[in-house]
């Protein structure tokens, strides 16, 4: 399901503030109040309040500029404009406006239980200055400019809050970034994250300066906090084993799509095979991997770790080369040759539906079982990876060969 938003009105007590508005699926939870950067609520903040609220949450955007321009929604070169707008802006009617929001958003129906805040840039500021008044449940906090003019403020912060910052951000000073990571020492309610080799609006796709595994890991842990704080919780693993049985107990690709986001994706790393978007990933599952796998293929779960937003599965994968198996083997005839190998799930989800798969084995194993990649002289081994992986006694280092042997017997 695809989640659309409405502007609402918000009193700010001395004027009629327009804020965007997004509701989950299920149509109410905790709330979110989305403080944008300093280009307004653009694309980029419509797009993050529909992916707060596919997690859950009801999200509310405040028209920050109102009071300056109304309706500011600037695309990510219109710096100067930009500027131009914070430089005139009032933070401490801000923060009374952010305030404002919040009033508005626990009054909205759809807004069941805790309430937070997350804000990128101007926002990363308006965050935890609202989060010092006592207002919120916790806080996030992207980059935040001008956080050094409030440290006072800052060490009031009750509630529990996290603080993204580039190391390489020119916009926050090395000493902020250093007085933030002594308060989280202290007060244990207090995180701060600091990206190697980030600069400012690294979470920003539409920025230069987007870094996405950063964005990504920052991401999970904002994700982290609010599910500890507000919820809603989801059962992850029974998502995943739902999703693993339509795809290989059932065979039924429309139920295993109906367990996903309306755009997923999903990437099988050593051969790069799947689909990005409901229309590729459903023509991949329907003619190249629901239907494909060979009748006596297997599952052996060996180990599962869920956390706030994601799940990694680890398993032995099993199965008898008796058709082409176009997702791992793409072009191969059947070999007829049995198949063991260890194989890693990381999957991402949103809210209770999966959003995306990360699925890693060990490429050159499948080759040795099936006859096509010969072990002599290389350091690549069989069904011997899925066996050790099960039983720890079995031997190590064989394939080190001399250089093992050469250390016997040496000081340890």
């Amino acid at each position: 399901m695809r989640v659309n938003g409405s502007f609402i009105d918000v009193d700010t007590g001395d004027g009629i503030m327009q804020a965007w508005m997004t509701t989950p699926p299920s149509g109410s939870g905790p709330g979110i109040v989305l403080l944008p950067e300093i280009f307004g609520l653009n694309e980029f903040m419509r797009d993050m309040a529909a992916r707060l609220a596919e997690e859950g949450y009801v999200c509310l955007v405040p028209d920050l500029f109102w009071r300056l321009e109304p309706g500011v929604a600037l695309a990510a070169d219109e710096i100067a404009r930009a500027q131009a707008l914070r430089a005139r802006f009032d933070v401490t009617r801000g923060v009374t406006d952010v305030a404002a929001t919040v009033a508005a958003l626990r009054a909205q129906p759809a807004h069941l239980g805790k309430l937070a805040a997350v804000g990128f840039c101007l926002g990363g500021l308006l965050a935890p200055l609202v989060a010092a008044r006592g207002e919120l449940d916790c806080a996030v906090s992207y980059y935040g400019t001008g956080l050094d003019e409030h440290r006072d403020t800052l060490a009031s912060i009750g509630c529990p809050m996290v603080f993204h910052l580039g190391d390489e951000d020119a916009k926050v000073p090395a000493a902020t970034r250093e007085m933030l990571e002594r308060e989280s020492a202290v007060h244990p309610h207090l995180h701060t994250f600091v990206y190697p080799g980030c600069g400012h609006a690294f979470a920003n796709p539409a920025r230069p300066t987007h870094d996405k595994p950063a964005a990504m890991m920052a991401y999970s842990r904002t994700m982290a906090l609010l599910r500890e704080v507000m919820g809603p919780i989801y059962d992850l693993s029974a998502l995943w084993d739902s999703h693993t049985e339509y795809e290989f107990a059932t065979r039924d690709v429309d139920a295993t799509m109906a367990t996903m986001v309306a755009e997923p994706y999903v990437n099988h790393i050593p051969t790069m095979t799947g689909g990005v978007g409901h229309d590729h990933l459903k023509r991949f599952y329907k003619y190249h991997f629901v239907n494909s796998n060979p009748p006596d293929t297997r599952l052996i779960p060996v180990s599962r770790t869920v956390g706030a937003d994601r799940l990694v599965d680890e398993m032995v994968f099993c199965f008898t080369h008796t058709c082409e198996v176009p997702w791992m083997l793409p072009g191969i005839a059947p070999t007829n040759r049995y198949v063991e190998i260890p194989l890693v799930a990381i999957v991402n989800f949103r809210g209770n539906k999966l959003y995306h798969e990360h699925i890693y084995w060990d490429q050159a194993s499948v080759l040795v079982q099936i006859g096509l990649l010969d072990p002599a002289g290389l350091p690549v081994a069989g069904i011997e990876t899925a066996k050790k992986l099960v039983d720890e006694t079995l031997p190590s280092n064989e394939l080190m060969g001399a250089t093992w042997a050469a250390s016997a017997g040496k000081p340890l």
